[in-house]
């Protein structure tokens, strides 16, 4: 059985949830997102603190009060991501953890293990990439083939291009947690950037083709 609640109750319902993620910045390692529902509305918001030497994202509610907060753990190698409750950074808070896969991947994959998990022998979640080209990505319960959401990435249009801005829609399963899924999204958006092979399928190439097409 998928365990629904991760991260709050509230963030869990019978019926599926469609999120619309929005990442400005696109030529940046962390760029900043606005997640809302398909009415508009904003649901969370994710932005890196100005200030510290650490690799670290916040998300919050629309008021703004922290949810997650998502460390990159220093001298890793394998991009492994400490995710805890609300604004603290406290081992005693930390609700999972996400790393990749394997250290050679020829598409983005992460293992997700909460925080029970010490072992870390079977991921209680996982996150498969479609291809180095689409940066789409399905979510899965464990080792199973039961989805939990799935995030299609948008293609970069001219409009897009001028902007700075980087669209993914995400279609989050019933009873699964939205906001555990937008922040597993938002770290494979940050890692498969990383790992995009140089000058193809990474946002400066997209962008830059778009923008040379509008001065020719």
């Amino acid at each position: 059985m998928v365990q629904s609640v991760i991260v709050d109750r509230r963030f869990c319902g019978p019926d599926p949830v469609d999120l619309a993620m929005v990442r400005d910045k696109i030529a940046s390692q962390y760029g900043n997102f606005v997640i809302g529902d398909v009415d508009g509305n904003m649901l969370f918001q994710v932005k890196k603190p100005g200030f510290g030497l650490h690799k670290k994202m916040i998300l919050s509610d629309s008021s703004g009060s922290p949810i997650l907060t998502m460390k990159e753990k220093a001298m890793t190698l394998h991009n492994r991501w400490q995710v805890f409750k609300g604004g603290s950074t406290e081992e005693c808070d930390m609700l999972y953890i996400v790393k990749r896969s394997s250290m050679v991947q020829r598409t983005t994959k992460l293992d997700v293990f909460l925080g029970r998990n010490h072992e870390e022998k079977t991921c209680d979640f996982r996150v498969k990439g479609t291809n180095w080209l689409e940066r789409s990505c399905v979510l899965y319960a464990g080792e199973s083939d039961v989805i939990v959401a799935q995030m299609q990435h948008k293609k970069h249009t001219r409009h897009t291009a001028l902007s700075g801005k980087d669209s993914f829609s995400v279609i989050v399963n019933p009873n699964v947690d939205y906001a555990f899924i937008a922040s597993l999204v938002v770290l494979f958006d940050v890692v498969d950037r990383q790992e995009s092979p140089k000058g193809i399928g990474s946002d400066n190439f997209e962008a830059a083709h778009i923008v040379h097409s509008l001065v020719q």
